[in-house]
């Protein structure tokens, strides 16, 4: 795989140097918008990349058509499937995956972890059970399979065996790992993690609608001097992710990594999140390995996950018979 970064002054113009350098079949890895305004997008082409096929023996319907039935499956709100296959329909081919994952990747930013090596310290924060843990886990893995260096602290002393389950996946990929219960704690160990080193804290789970909570973690990652990261669940209830992420953002959360997608067969809720807070998704939980279980986030791998629900029954709204 290589990969090349191209920008425009709008998104659509970057993504049309993308298929005129690298073709239809290019990977978007990350989106994000420069210091000056401009679009970039880095795009990748891999020889093994199998699109879905909208073509299966039988008589196909339109690429168009798959798209708009597998949104149907995931229950998103009209105006947002509308926005989406609106998006889809400047884009030629008759391959669902490379229409969608494109119009994705004009829609929403996608900034994963990985793609940033000069950022070295990252607080993850988010609603109760949510999956920081083995997240913490899952990028100190990454971090050590890829021969760097990385410390994992954990913040959180509320949840009972937090800090055991952080110790268990330390001593087994053999990095360091620090406690810290306060601000200066917090504090102290961080400074002995040398500067070559991935510092990935977990956060203690938060009721957003706690401010004695809020205000904790606030000063938690202010004292950590880290990169707030938004843990958020896929499969919950559209309204209620929505109002917990608003929280979350306002609070500095700049980043979303999305876990259980795995376990979740409609993903309403993180489209929901992406398009209205506009937090660019970063990493995805695809299953509950640690070893691969993360993956950085990028168009096509949401593409997929959303063209998976085609052929659903569509979800009965209330009032509809």
């Amino acid at each position: 795989m290589r990969l090349r970064s191209y920008s425009g002054r709008t998104m659509n113009e970057a993504m049309s140097l993308v298929r005129q350098h690298l073709g239809p079949d290019a990977i978007i890895v990350s989106t994000q918008e420069d210091e000056d305004g401009r679009m970039s997008v880095t795009a990748a082409l891999d020889a093994d990349l199998a699109p879905l096929s909208a073509s299966n023996g039988k008589q196909s319907a339109s690429a168009i058509d798959m798209i708009g039935d597998a949104l149907d499956g995931h229950g998103l709100a009209p105006e947002l499937a509308e926005k989406i296959i609106a998006a889809v329909l400047p884009y030629d081919t008759e391959e669902p995956l490379v229409a969608l994952s494109s119009a994705l990747a004009t829609l929403y930013p996608f900034r994963p972890v990985a793609a940033e090596d000069g950022k070295r310290r990252f607080f993850l924060t988010g609603p109760p059970g949510g999956g920081k843990t083995v997240t913490a886990a899952k990028l100190a893995a990454r971090a050590v399979f890829a021969g760097k260096r990385a410390r994992l602290i954990t913040a959180d002393a509320q949840r009972a065996g937090a800090a055991e389950q952080l110790a268990a996946f330390a001593k087994i990929l053999n990095v360091p790992m620090e406690r810290a219960e306060d601000t200066s704690q917090l504090d102290a160990a961080i400074a002995v993690a040398e500067p070559a080193e991935l510092v990935i804290i977990d956060g203690p789970g938060v009721n957003p609608y706690a401010g004695a909570e809020r205000s904790d973690w606030k000063a938690l990652a202010a004292a950590a001097k880290a990169e707030p990261l938004l843990v958020l669940p896929a499969g919950g209830d559209v309204v209620d992710a929505l109002e917990m992420a608003r929280v979350f953002a306002a609070d500095g959360c700049t980043r979303l990594v999305v876990t259980r997608l795995d376990l979740s067969r409609r993903l309403a809720s993180i489209l929901a999140v992406a398009d209205e807070l506009r937090l660019p998704y970063a990493e995805a939980g695809v299953s509950p390995a640690i070893a691969d279980g993360l993956s950085p986030f990028n168009p096509v791998l949401l593409g997929r996950l959303l063209l998976a629900a085609q052929g659903r029954p569509k979800i009965q709204k209330r009032g509809e018979s």
